[in-house]
């Protein structure tokens, strides 16, 4: 099998799990290294100063952004035509990493942010779940009829916002992004990417994925 890349994650985070479902789909395998983010290990650290999943290690290279591990797997292999996608695809993606995160937090960790209102965070983050409604209404996936990292890289965020209130969530009327939410939930693919591993320790077997 020789030295695999190493693939340092963590089994809930929304950015390791796009990471494990592009890696999933290409075929690329790798040696998944889960850890725990409140015991992070020496070598996880090493790996990369920013210290947050998924970290990449292919040799003497390291990828530490997840859209970044993305590519790095469908450049290598792309049987479902994930890349296939129009400019208007990595622009949805910016604006899930960067205002609807920021209003997911917001609303996700509302303590942690005395001077927010609430309500108004998790406002701000329905304006762009709106727009994916609105794009699924007459389409299946977010660019059209065929899946594409669009879907694959926003899916698991909306996955968390919907859990921090799932039957508000399913109260508010967005009936077509709730069935493109629940077929991933409900798809073998998600369920392939979350099996629980225990944290990792120096020398242990090596966990291959997928």
């Amino acid at each position: 099998m020789g030295d695999l890349p190493i693939l340092w994650s963590f089994r809930r985070c929304p950015y390791a799990m796009r990471a494990r479902l592009a890696i999933q789909s290409s075929g690329q395998q790798v040696a998944l290294q889960e850890i725990l983010l409140k015991d992070k290990p020496d070598a996880f650290r090493a790996a990369s100063a920013k210290a947050t999943v998924p970290v990449l290690q292919d040799g003497a290279q390291v990828i530490d952004e997840s859209r970044d591990v993305m590519l790095w797997a469908l450049e290598r292999s792309d049987p479902e035509g994930w890349l296939d996608m129009a400019d208007e695809g990595c622009a949805l993606i910016d604006r899930c990493d960067g205002p609807f995160k920021t209003a997911l937090d917001h609303t996700k960790y509302a303590v942690r942010f005395p001077d927010l209102d609430e309500e108004a965070e998790r406002e701000k983050a329905m304006v762009f779940l709106r727009d994916l409604n609105d794009r699924l209404t007459d389409a299946p996936f977010l660019m059209g009829r065929s899946r594409t990292m669009a879907d694959m890289a926003i899916l698991p965020f909306v996955r968390q916002f919907a859990n921090t209130d799932r039957a508000w969530f399913d109260a508010q009327g967005l009936g077509p992004l709730t069935r493109w939410l629940d077929d991933f939930l409900n798809a073998d693919r998600f369920r392939a990417i979350m099996v629980k591993y225990p944290p990792w320790q120096p020398g242990q077997d090596q966990v291959v994925f997928p």
